[in-house]
């Protein structure tokens, strides 16, 4: 490989471009070197400029298209090719779930060893206008987006964000004053606020009412907590009087859901704030605040079950270790990476276990994200 010499802003190719990669680009070669491209598609001639350049690859976005992909689409939004919250707006929406399949297949091959093909499944909206939660940054006397990779602010179009809920697609007149603002759009409506806005709202999924702080966690895809709570509870048939350990558990959800399985639930999750709301919100349970790696000693010695839905980075080698000397009968692994998922499986299957299923869910439409369901089994 000859020397890299371009620097940001040049404009390199034409190139070929290769598969789709995790986390929203696609591999490219030139010259030898590994370029990570956005905005792209497989088998595309294009040409490249370039953002960042290392010492083993390079980042860069599409700069021209001089030879499109029968998948790819006019971007619904303008700003699409600079906020980097949309990876796939170009790309048709049953193709980005075929993106998002050959992305899950690399990483469970890759990571765990693991040779499946996992369809993602499709939920309503599929497309624009789902997302129910936004943070938005000031940019001047407007509000906007991050770009990819990028403390700079892209001003909203005209119409505010594509994927946002109408009702939250653009912050009003009266938004709060300060550099973020976030909107949430709960049963009660829309509620504007900071990042300190720790109003309670209201929601509803898996038959209950939740309490949710606006600057909490709560899954923003209209859907998704349904589908998911579905799928762990089809996974892991749930039986009257068995006792499961619910890590990770945020305000509760599914420990509502095997509590009224009549399954003898504790929760761990490292936010106060979201212990107490979890506690309010499915009594029937007993819930420890603090860090899953440091609490799992006050778990019981023996579960039956348990859930697992780590943050991006996953659970990691201890946890997924000190889950399985319980010996559980089944583990739910609800993941919104699946570089992390790959990973703490590879653990689980090198004590014994297998994975008895797995699905996977596309509840960020227009993202590269997709979300995960895998049983465990010994």
């Amino acid at each position: 490989m000859s020397e890299v010499t371009a620097r940001p802003g040049d404009v390199l190719g034409p190139v070929v471009v290769g598969p789709v990669a995790h986390g929203g680009h696609w591999v490219a070669r030139l010259d030898g070197y590994v370029w990570f491209v956005r905005h792209a598609l497989e088998g595309e001639t294009v040409t490249l400029r370039v953002r960042e350049v290392g010492k083993r690859f390079g980042r860069a976005d599409v700069a021209e298209v001089l030879r499109a992909s029968d998948d790819r689409v006019p971007a619904p939004c303008p700003i699409a090719g600079e906020c980097g919250g949309c990876d796939f707006q170009h790309v048709a929406v049953g193709a980005q779930r075929e993106l998002k399949e050959q992305v899950v297949a690399e990483q469970l091959r890759r990571l765990a060893g693991v040779d499946a093909h996992v369809p993602v499944e499709a939920a309503d909206p599929d497309a624009l206008g789902w997302r129910r939660r936004m943070r938005y940054h000031r940019a001047g006397d407007a509000w906007g987006l991050r770009a990819a990779r990028s403390d700079t602010v892209v001003p909203l179009p005209p119409g505010g964000c594509r994927i946002a809920a109408p009702e939250l697609a653009v912050p009003p007149s009266g938004a709060p004053q300060g550099d973020q603002v976030i909107g949430a759009l709960s049963q009660e409506g829309v509620h504007w606020g900071d990042l300190r806005d720790a109003t309670v709202l209201p929601e509803r999924a898996a038959h209950r009412r939740w309490d949710v702080a606006a600057n909490g966690f709560w899954q923003v895809h209209p859907q998704a907590a349904d589908v998911l709570v579905e799928a762990v509870l089809e996974g892991l048939s749930p039986r009257r009087g068995e006792t499961a350990a619910d890590l990770y558990c945020g305000v509760g959800l599914f420990s509502g859901a095997l509590v009224d399985a009549g399954v003898d639930v504790v929760g761990i999750e490292g936010s106060l704030d979201a212990v107490a709301l979890a506690r309010r919100n499915v009594p029937e349970a007993r819930f420890v605040a603090g860090a899953v790696e440091r609490s799992l000693r006050k778990l019981p010695s023996d579960l039956d079950l348990v859930v697992l839905d780590p943050p991006r980075t996953g659970a990691g080698r201890a946890v997924i270790r000190a889950v399985l000397e319980r010996g559980p009968r089944a583990i739910a692994y609800v993941a919104c990476d699946p570089a992390a998922l790959a990973r703490d499986l590879a653990t689980a299957l090198a004590d014994g276990w297998r994975v008895q299923g797995l699905r996977a869910f596309d509840l960020f439409p227009m993202t590269h994200h997709v979300e995960s369901v895998a049983i465990l089994v010994r």
